[in-house]
């Protein structure tokens, strides 16, 4: 039988779960746009302790990095839209016309070119005809759906600014409220910051980098459909065991096809020599030996944070499942010491 205090503590943790689900309900529809807030605020964390050293104000310097990641927002949206549509159009009747048995025949060995060269072409072309018809539908639904990704814009701006300005005080809170034993808890929010760091600069950042060093190349070698390119080539970047080559090495091969051999030669070196050296250059001097992280559980993450979250699961992914990892280790190690310390006590 339950008696009137069992009630109670029943009646107080239903209605603490009640509100708590209640709470999802409410965040679930924003929560990427608070994720990408937060993670915004980290990246650019440095920057807004550069400011807030010279202004000494947290409000005022918070509010002037918001400004300038808005202007920065708006401004690259406002001169590369226009150009970006021009230029995936064109990509598009550059793809359906494009003879891909020539090209393949051309690149192909000669005992291999008759029969592989339609195979692979006709592949191809299955592929192209879909990705394109996938990035119209997409288009159209960004269009329809403009008012909500504003919104969410917002919300992520919204947070940006608090994280910068009191993402301090948030994790003295956290720290404070004690959930591990005090040695146990400083590694575990050190490793959190290196996990952290190590997947947004040494992965997200760095590729961006040397995709956008890519997209200087085809600049200078007058690829057409640059701008589009180098997008493109920044998504395929971030990726590990893929890289920039994904994105500039088919169009050397298209270069060739259509004639322009000095260009071709021209980014193949280019590409050889300084997008695939900057990469570990830059992974060198950005993040250290210690915050490296499994290559295999950032593209597993990735992949998996793709298909479960879209575009921004290439963040989320790699970091859920290394911070996963993390408290699997943090467990591990203070069952092991608490195992030392009976055995200690029963000697």
């Amino acid at each position: 039988m339950f008696d009137k205090n069992n009630f109670k503590d029943i009646i107080t943790v239903v209605l603490i779960l009640g509100l708590f689900i209640l709470a999802w309900i409410i965040i679930k529809p924003i929560v990427f746009a608070i994720i990408s807030g937060i993670l915004l605020a980290y990246i650019l964390y440095p920057f807004y302790n550069w400011i807030l050293k010279k202004l000494k104000r947290e409000f005022l310097s918070a509010l002037l990095v918001c400004l300038l990641l808005l202007i920065a927002i708006v401004g690259s949206v406002t001169l590369i839209l226009s150009s970006l549509i021009n230029q995936a159009i064109n990509l598009y009747f550059i793809l359906q016309n494009i003879n891909l048995s020539e090209t393949l025949i051309k690149i192909l060995p000669n005992f291999l070119s008759t029969e592989l060269s339609s195979t692979i072409a006709g592949s191809l072309n299955t592929f192209i005809s879909k990705a394109l018809a996938y990035g119209l539908s997409q288009s159209g639904e960004f269009i329809l759906n403009l008012p909500v990704i504003l919104l969410q814009l917002f919300v992520a701006i919204f947070i940006f600014f608090f994280a910068l300005k009191d993402g301090k005080k948030a994790i003295e809170y956290l720290k404070s409220l004690d959930f591990l034993e005090k040695e146990i808890q400083e590694k575990f929010f050190e490793q959190f910051k290196n996990i952290t760091y190590s997947v947004l600069m040494g992965q997200i950042v760095v590729g961006f980098i040397q995709g956008l060093i890519a997209g200087i190349g085809f600049f200078i070698f007058k690829v057409p459909n640059a701008l589009l390119l180098t997008l493109l080539t920044m998504f395929v970047a971030i990726i590990p065991f893929i890289g920039a080559w994904l994105g500039w090495a088919p169009v050397v091969i298209y270069l060739f096809s259509v004639g322009r051999t000095g260009a071709a030669i021209g980014l193949l070196i280019y590409g050889l020599l300084i997008v695939s050296l900057i990469d570990n250059i830059l992974r060198t001097i950005i993040v250290s030996r210690k915050t490296k992280i499994n290559s295999a559980i950032v593209i597993m993450g990735m992949i998996g944070g793709l298909f479960a979250f879209g575009v921004l699961g290439l963040i989320i992914g790699p970091l859920v499942l290394a911070y996963v990892l993390l408290v699997i280790e943090i467990y591990k190690k203070k069952n092991i010491k608490t195992e030392s310390i009976i055995f200690k006590e029963s000697a």
